[in-house]
């Protein structure tokens, strides 16, 4: 062969180090599109005028207080609204009244009515059973006694815990449903 006719030989690694040249100043030229954005928008947040920051309030000065009422009750500790009668307790022995299976809200008055001079409560339960009433009678599951009856409520003294090992009366009452 003559040395004219002979071509000049490529190394077989230039065209894929030239073909990793050309994505590699692809991907740059891509990643620079970003930049300028934000370059843009720097430079456009730079020439507009700052404004004026307003000045911190003026701090007052604390001003103290002392307690002067130290020999007082502590409003902290607990205490019992019934401390005057240590010995209202429900009484344990005495047999309980058919009302008192049922909660005095699932109860409610519907009437009342007067015989031979003496006033009754009439209530209903809940399964619908109309009960007569009378004062003295207990009702309700907080051993709640009747003290009053009028034709349109009946009142009731109920008697529950405090809380604090304790228990307190509490008035409650049943109202005329109409």
């Amino acid at each position: 062969m003559s040395a004219r006719n002979a071509a000049p030989r490529i190394h077989p690694t230039i065209p894929v180090l030239l073909g990793l040249l050309v994505a590699a100043a692809a991907g740059l030229a891509g990643c620079s599109s970003q930049d300028d954005d934000l370059q843009t928008f720097i430079t456009e947040t730079n020439k507009e005028a700052g404004g004026r920051v307003e000045p911190l309030p003026e701090v007052k000065p604390y001003q103290t207080f002392k307690y002067s009422d130290a020999s007082l009750r502590s409003p902290f500790t607990p205490t019992s609204p019934n401390a005057g009668n240590a010995n209202l307790r429900p009484d344990a022995h005495r047999n309980r009244e058919f009302l008192e299976q049922y909660s005095l809200d699932t109860m409610k008055m519907v009437g009342s009515m007067q015989q031979s001079g003496q006033i009754y409560g009439l209530v209903q339960t809940k399964d619908g059973l109309v009960h007569r009433v009378t004062l003295g009678n207990y009702i309700g599951q907080n051993d709640g006694k009747i003290t009053g009856i009028t034709p349109s409520k009946i009142d009731v003294r109920e008697i529950v815990p405090d809380g604090l090992g304790g228990y307190i009366e509490r008035p409650a009452a049943l109202a005329l449903n109409d």
